[in-house]
Order: structure tokens, then C-alpha cells, then sequence
């Protein structure tokens, strides 16, 4: 069965689960290292995705299907029981009794005949009855949206007490659907109208995206199978997480520091609009990320990168005070804003989290902002959507570094399409994943202050 999809999605599935492996990397691996046609990677995608999106939802139903729990040495069976109800209830590609009938053929691939039928019989239920009668009992309120969007309690009345019920309820709808896949044109190299032509003669399908020009979405086909993308025309980026760039606003010959800046997507592109000349400046905690850093450099010819190991914590131990002409801070975080990129993050996060990234944070943005000369910029940006993670922390930064303003351009800097969004009197942004159909991301930005204003000790 190597190459039945759901087979595959199964396997992958599991060592997800077991190894608590991030999804959207143990799916790019498989979909590398597996010869599945390119018609079927969009299947795969879907439903390892989509099981992982409606876990809850679906073991709701399952706890209800199921007569007894499963034993321990067969919980392999649960996942495959997930990933095709997921299947019978949120796609209409295949009909039931082909996705019945493929998940009995793997159960006796991997197990044994008691196995398949209790595959069989619990899935043949579900067929035959539906889930009118379990929603009934899906309680009310908040608990049964939760349910129903498929999201942790804890977090769905977190987003509800930040944002409102209706913002709250909008974004968990939106984290459900399919993300779309974009990407940054290198304009150094080429034109946003040249690589959507040389993508189409490839037999990609692509149009311009909305909130960059040098943004494409792709329609249909896999891009990293493409010679657009082996040399060095795009790079994957979501569309929010292109604006970071924008924020900063590098110009040739300046000095920049990117301090989180692992896989390299807003180092690459900073270095990209600087057009060869001056350096980023880009590090990251761990070794095997700063490899990923190089490679996206050495993919794009880019040579105006410099890229080391260092705690963004302890950027003093390295560099002066005052050295970069702009600074970014794309710290780490919860991800809320990549539910539907990574949707095993929903359900491996917990409040504590979120606590303890703050001070993570509030930490690298005192050391960064040592590193920024006077009259220049400091960038302050997650792919969270959580306002203790945002503006909580935007508001402490100022409240504690008054050398520090709020970038008086950054509107200008920012497409008139997320303008609005922008407050009278601040310059940080907020995009919600249902705004645009792009990830969820924070940006604030702040001009240091050449006279005046000393940092609280």
C-alpha cells in the first residue's frame, strides 16, 4: 500500500502524534520523499490537515461511535477512524463506501480481521445514521462553538473576551478552510509578470496577491517542484508576513539586525529590497536553523547576508550599542496566527504558554533595542493573534523605553488595503486570518528618539 494516500496520510498522521512532530514539516518531508503524483499531494494535504483541524469535533463523534475504548497497543486504529471520518463528514471528493472500503483494506494491511471489523462497523454506523443525533447533544453556547469550529475551550473564550464573540467566532470559522499558498517574487532576479508567465508555462496556476506587490497566491500546482522556485525566482512567504519587510523599510547600504530570523523568509526579503548592497545582520538560537537561513540565501543568490548562532537575548555579548541603522524582532511565540498552517498548535498550546512567551519577548526587545542607532527603527512582529503576546506587549515597550516612539511612516509604508486597520495615534497592526485569507500577524514599529528620553533602568 505505499503509495494509497490515506496510507500515507495515516502514516504521517501518527508520526505527528508520536514524535510531536510540527505538521506543516512532517508533511513538506513526505511530500518530498514520496513519489505521489501531483494530483494526489493536494488530497494528502487535505486530509492530514483537515483531521488534525476538527480533532476534537471528530473525537466527539468518535466517543459516541465507539462501544468501548480501544486497546492501547491498537490506538493507531483511532487515528485511521479520525482521518476517514474526517473524510465522510468535511470532503465530497470520494464517496463513503470508497473511504470505507480503503480503511478497511489498510486495518488489515497493519492489523488483523477483528480489527477491520470493527473499522468497518463503526464506520458503516455513521454512514448509516449521521450526526443529527449526536449533535444534539453538543451542550450550548460557547462550548457547543467551540465544538463546532473544532477549538480548545480555553482559547476559543480567550479570543472571545479579546476581540468579541463574533471576531472570535469569524476567526475560528476562517482557520478551518484551506491555506492558500503564497510567495515573494525576488525582484532582483525577475518581475511579478515574468515569474506568473514562466509558472504557467510550467503548468502552475498563480495570480497576483493582495496585500504585496511583490506577492503571487497559488492557484493550483506544487511550487517547489518548479525550475521558477529552484532558481531562486520566489520564496514561499505568507502575504501578512511579507509586510514585516515593508515595516522595516531597509535601504541599500544601511546595516540591519534580524534577530529571530530563522527559516529566513523577512532576512531574505530585507536583503532583497537593500538590492546587494549593506548587510542583514541575521541569527537565531539553534545551528540547524541557521542552516536553513543559509541555504534560502544561497537559493536566492543573496550575499548581503550574515547569519550566526546567538541567543537575540544576549545581543549585547556581540555588538555594540548603536550598531544597526534598523532592528526586527520577530520574536517567538504561540503561532495563533498559523492555525491553518500548522493546526497542531491549537491543541499542543496552553495559557501558561502564552505567559511564559511574553517575558521571552519583553526580554529580547530590551536587548534589541540597545542595538538600534539613534533616528532609526525598531520592528516588533509575531504570527500570533493574542493580545497579551501584541499590543500588551507594544504598550509595555514604550511605557518602559521612552527613547523610543511610535514610527511616525509606518502607515505610509503599509497597501491601502490594511490601512484602516491601523489606529489614529499608534503604529502597530493587527490582521486576523479572516481578514485577507492570510496567516494572522502583528507588526509594530518605532523610531528612536535622537534627543530625549532615557531608557527606565
Amino acid at each position: 500500500m505505499e503509495n494509497n494516500i490515506r496510507a500515507i496520510a495515516l502514516d504521517v498522521l501518527l508520526k505527528i502524534e508520536q514524535n510531536q512532530a510540527y505538521s506543516n514539516l512532517q508533511l513538506n518531508q513526505t511530500l518530498q520523499n514520496t513519489s505521489i503524483k501531483n494530483v494526489d499531494k493536494g488530497l494528502l494535504t487535505n486530509i492530514v490537515y483537515g483531521t488534525i483541524q476538527r480533532k476534537n469535533t471528530i473525537d466527539y463523534y468518535l466517543d459516541q461511535l465507539l462501544n468501548k475504548p480501544i486497546k492501547k497497543k491498537d490506538r493507531w486504529v483511532l487515528t485511521l477512524l479520525r482521518l476517514s471520518i474526517f473524510q465522510m463528514l468535511y470532503l465530497d471528493r470520494v464517496p463513503d463506501h470508497a473511504i470505507i472500503h480503503e480503511a478497511v483494506e489498510i486495518t488489515k494491511h497493519r492489523g488483523n480481521q477483528g480489527l477491520a471489523g470493527l473499522v468497518n462497523g463503526i464506520l458503516r454506523k455513521l454512514q448509516r445514521e449521521g450526526t443529527s443525533a449526536m449533535d444534539k447533544k453538543a451542550g450550548e453556547g460557547s462550548e457547543k462553538e467551540a465544538l463546532e469550529y473544532s477549538m480548545p475551550q480555553w482559547l476559543y473564550d480567550r479570543w472571545s473576551e479579546q476581540f468579541g464573540q463574533q471576531n472570535a467566532k469569524n476567526m475560528a470559522e476562517s482557520n478551518l478552510l484551506a491555506s492558500s499558498v503564497t510567495a515573494r517574487v525576488n525582484v532582483n532576479k525577475t518581475s511579478r509578470e515574468d515569474v506568473l508567465q514562466l509558472l504557467e508555462e510550467e503548468g502552475i496556476l498563480a495570480e497576483e496577491g493582495e496585500l504585496s506587490p511583490e506577492g503571487i497566491i497559488i492557484k493550483e500546482g506544487y511550487l517547489p517542484g518548479t525550475e521558477v522556485y529552484k532558481n531562486g525566482l520566489v520564496t514561499i512567504q505568507d502575504e501578512s508576513s511579507m509586510l514585516v519587510a515593508r515595516a522595516v523599510a531597509p535601504v541599500p547600504g544601511e546595516s540591519i539586525l534580524d534577530t529571530c530570523a530563522a527559516p529566513g523568509g523577512k532576512s531574505t526579503h530585507m536583503a532583497e529590497m537593500m538590492q546587494g548592497q549593506g548587510k542583514v545582520v541575521s541569527l537565531d538560537l539553534h545551528a540547524h536553523k541557521i542552516d536553513l537561513i543559509k541555504k534560502q540565501a544561497g537559493r536566492l543568490g543573496l550575499e548581503n547576508i550574515e547569519s550566526s548562532v546567538l541567543d537575540a537575548r544576549k545581543v549585547s555579548e556581540k555588538f555594540s550599542s548603536e550598531t544597526f541603522d534598523r532592528v526586527l524582532v520577530d520574536a517567538p511565540c504561540s503561532g495563533f496566527g498559523v492555525i491553518r498552517k500548522k493546526p497542531d498548535l491549537k491543541w499542543s498550546k496552553t495559557e501558561e504558554d502564552v505567559m511564559r512567551l511574553t517575558t521571552i519577548q519583553r526580554d529580547i526587545l530590551d536587548s534589541a533595542s540597545d542595538m538600534v542607532k539613534k533616528g532609526g527603527l525598531l520592528v516588533y512582529s509575531t504570527c500570533t493573534v493574542d493580545r497579551e503576546e501584541n499590543d500588551r506587549v507594544a504598550d509595555w515597550f514604550l511605557t518602559n523605553h521612552p527613547e523610543f516612539e511610535w514610527d511616525p511612516h509606518f502607515a505610509d509604508k503599509m497597501p491601502d488595503t490594511v490601512k484602516s486597520y491601523i489606529m489614529d495615534g499608534r503604529s502597530d497592526l493587527q490582521i486576523m486570518p479572516h481578514y485577507f485569507n492570510s496567516d494572522g500577524f502583528y507588526i509594530a514599529a518605532y523610531r528612536k528618539k535622537t534627543t530625549g528620553g532615557e531608557k527606565h533602568a
